[in-house]
């Protein structure tokens, strides 16, 4: 794996998807593959750009297209049973509620109401969806949760907007299962990874 600290000029960093695309160019080659890094938007500065931590399972490249490389290292995820970690995470805790006014959909001669997603507002409640999200390899000792401004969206070829309400979690966590805390480590936490949530960081206690 590869952490790679990232600036992204202001003309390429000017919404959500602008970031994600930006991304995209520091991985030639790889434009129609499967997305397999994660990133966090450290600092928004307009009109100079965005730093951005960004996690990857292929060595990023600079180009003369690409965002800026400005530092990266190479890491193996080693953790013991039992290891105390402090850890980021900028996350999306919703739940999924079914909606009629949605209509229904066919699945296997069934029907089913569709479902939506809708935002966990509360503290509490998005202390209980990390708590649900890690429960298979940590126990949380301490948590602070920090609410973040709405990100707003549109997605083009979709003819559709949106928003996502994240927060910032920083805490301390005891890892009970290594084995899946590194798969969880890889794939990300919680949804909304195209929007930069999902990585998470982590330094020994």
């Amino acid at each position: 794996m590869f952490l790679s600290k990232i600036h992204i000029p202001w003309q390429q960093a000017k919404n959500p998807y602008q970031f994600h695309q930006a991304l995209w160019r520091l991985f030639p080659g790889c434009e129609d593959a499967e997305r397999d890094f994660l990133f966090r938007v450290e600092q928004v500065q307009s009109g100079v750009g965005t730093h951005v931590l960004l996690q990857s399972a292929i060595k990023p490249e600079g180009g003369e297209q690409s965002p800026l490389l400005l530092a990266q290292r190479e890491f193996a995820l080693a953790i013991p049973s039992g290891q105390r970690l402090r850890f980021r995470l900028r996350a999306n805790p919703i739940k999924t509620i079914k909606d009629s006014s949605k209509g229904t959909v066919e699945k296997k001669g069934k029907t089913f109401t569709k479902t939506v997603r809708v935002p966990l507002l509360h503290e509490e409640q998005q202390q209980a969806w990390l708590e649900r999200k890690v429960q298979d390899f940590a126990q949380l000792e301490t948590l602070i949760v920090q609410p973040e401004p709405v990100t707003y969206f549109r997605k083009a070829k979709e003819a559709r907007s949106g928003k996502i309400q994240t927060v910032l979690f920083d805490g301390v966590m005891t890892i009970i299962d290594p084995a899946e805390f590194e798969s969880q480590v890889i794939r990300g936490i919680g949804p909304a990874k195209a929007f930069g949530c999902g990585l998470l960081s982590i330094a020994r206690f």
